[in-house]
């Protein structure tokens, strides 16, 4: 009994102690610093060695001007706990103040204590970070470095270069490191990356280009030219990028794997020269099965994409050969599925695309290859109107490997059946959940139609023209764009000036771009951008535009504006790293 009765006095003690913590965060996050500091002065009482309560404590000092309290305070401590941080809080209690001078002797003095013990960096160079002390940070690193060799903060120093927009020296540091300790690259290549990014220039681009450049010249290990090659990926210079595959091949021949993946990224970004000449490298340097299904995939995906209806016949014999070549085994199953996606939606022989997976179900598979075929099967159920069996196998898809990419595919596909049996309710649903999704593709494809199921609902609560719009949609997915085309274009004489018409004009640009007729796809953008620039669709209009100009009529002067218009206006569009590297190139602040 009594230990029972300890047990609730402790738990009722403990959930007051978290009662009193959320008080104290809610009053300091709202301002209330008098209430926060009688609070943090409380917990502190309670927990006199907790470091984040005494710093939250002295905090509010500062904030109410009680610098005298302050100092008496953190000396108090520094006397008792001897903890060298303190000594940069001493300091900035005196910056705060306006008294540099004292400020900087105890900023002095906590470099002092690392240069006595090293050890000390790490409380010392928190503290005059949090402070955005950076110099100080900086030199914090650098002094108990050249005490301790054995430290490594090469990468916390080149953040703090970077900080203080040093970026020759970050780059070189970052570099140094990579090279020094190769299982930090990827954590490298991440930052510097997003500086790449976030840059508001190019001149970080060519900074590290030159550096990258420079090494691969003067060492003749891969390692440069593997990070040169990433560098040309972020740039999305695939060529340049092979050129330094091929330098690598030539001194590993194993390396070709990575220029698979490199033409995989080209077709991608659509750069189809690029991905013929590196996948044809592939095809004649290698005798792997593997890399030449791989390769061979990539390429028949690409030649489909852009097919006409007079090249059917020729790919579907290009097929043939491929696969008798190749034979039927779970090693060419990915020409396998191409041949039946192609067989079903393009040459509209369903049917023989089924029979075709049939084949493939009976072969040896591995879980992954199995949930690839039924997705194929589901789908082209889906475009017989099956839509319950293909809601059968995408279902078996997701509960067979839950948490997988493959799964949250499935997940979507089987959203999009249920809008397009107009079933919207059901459909809202799924898509709420998938619009964050792991996978950015998937999340953002899942918030388009649940913005779109959304929005049409609260402007139309019968839905009818949403389920025009779904029927136009369906229509799409079985490759029927002419008939789509007029469906949409129905849409649009019949819902004139209602919440539907932005995102109808939008499919009609996409469709007559998917045709090649810019022409009539520049006028449904326009449309847009003229008439319903307040709408949610208009970042989508002034990028399709642009690269229609950019890429397709090659008229730079008229997709910079276009551009600009995005970087300035939508900062929150998913178009807008693409947006703003497309305008910098056309203004000619890059060298590429």
């Amino acid at each position: 009994m009594k230990k029972l009765f300890l047990y609730i006095t402790l738990s009722f003690s403990l959930f007051a102690f978290s009662q009193n913590e959320q008080l104290a965060q809610y009053y300091y996050d709202k301002g209330d610093f008098e209430k926060a500091k009688i609070s943090y002065e409380e917990l502190l009482e309670n927990i006199p060695q907790n470091t984040q309560y005494f710093l939250r404590t002295i905090d509010c000092y500062q904030q109410l001007k009680q610098f005298d309290v302050a100092e008496k305070a953190i000396q108090t401590r520094l006397d008792k706990y001897k903890q060298g941080n303190l000594l940069v809080e001493l300091g900035y209690n005196f910056q705060l103040q306006k008294n540099d001078a004292k400020a900087k002797n105890f900023y002095d003095q906590a470099l002092e204590r690392i240069k006595k013990n090293p050890n000390e960096v790490y409380g010392i160079s928190n503290s005059f970070e949090k402070k955005v002390l950076l110099d100080y940070a900086l030199k914090s690193y650098q002094t108990a470095t050249e005490l301790e060799p054995n430290f490594n903060f090469n990468y916390q120093i080149a953040l703090l270069y970077g900080q203080l927009g040093n970026a020759e020296m970050m780059i070189s540091t970052f570099l140094n490191e990579a090279y020094a300790n190769p299982q930090n690259s990827i954590m490298i290549q991440n930052q510097l990356a997003r500086f790449m990014v976030d840059e508001g220039d190019a001149s970080f681009n060519e900074t590290l280009r030159k550096a990258l450049i420079v090494r691969t010249q003067k060492n003749q290990d891969i390692f440069w030219n593997r990070y040169l090659s990433w560098y040309y990926v972020q740039q999305k210079e695939f060529e340049k990028a092979f050129i330094q595959e091929k330098a690598i091949y030539k001194r590993d021949p194993e390396s070709l794997s990575n220029i698979v993946n490199l033409g995989q990224l080209a077709i991608e970004e659509d750069n189809q020269d690029a991905a013929k000449e590196i996948l044809g490298f592939v095809l004649e340097n290698t005798k792997d099965l593997e890399l030449l299904i791989q390769a061979n995939s990539y390429l028949m995906k690409m030649k489909i994409a852009k097919a006409k209806e007079k090249d059917f016949a020729a790919i579907n014999t290009e097929l043939q050969a491929l696969l008798k070549q190749y034979e039927i085994s779970p090693f060419t199953l990915s020409l396998q599925l191409i041949q039946a996606h192609f067989v079903a939606f393009n040459l509209k022989k369903p049917e023989d695309g089924k029979a075709i997976i049939k084949k493939a179900l009976e072969l040896q598979l591995n879980d992954y290859d199995v949930a690839q075929v039924k997705m194929e099967l589901a789908d082209i159920l889906l475009y017989e109107e099956k839509f319950n069996q293909a809601l059968i196998y995408y279902s078996q898809i997701e509960l067979d490997l839950k948490n997988d990419v493959i799964a949250h595919e499935a997940s979507l596909k089987s959203a999009k059946t249920s809008y397009f049996k107009t079933d919207f309710v059901w459909a809202l649903k799924q898509f709420k959940e998938l619009k964050s999704a792991n996978t950015q593709l998937i999340a953002n494809d899942a918030l388009e139609y649940f913005l779109l199921i959304n929005d049409n609902t609260v402007a139309d609560s019968t839905q009818t023209a949403l389920k025009q719009f779904a029927k136009g949609d369906y229509l799409l997915y079985q490759n029927r764009n002419q008939e789509a085309e007029a469906q949409f274009q129905m849409i649009l004489k019949n819902y004139k000036g209602q919440e539907i018409e932005a995102v109808t004009l939008l499919r009609l640009g996409r469709i007559y771009e998917k045709l090649g007729d810019f022409t009539f796809a520049l006028s449904q953008y326009q449309n847009i951008i003229d008439h319903h620039s307040d709408g949610i669709y208009v970042d989508e209009a002034l990028f399709f535009s642009a690269e229609i100009y950019n890429k397709q009529l090659k008229l730079p002067e008229k997709a910079k504006p276009l551009y600009e218009k995005i970087i300035f206006n939508h900062q929150d569009s998913i178009y807008f790293v693409d947006a703003r590297k497309a305008f910098r190139q056309l203004r000619g602040d890059t060298n590429l």
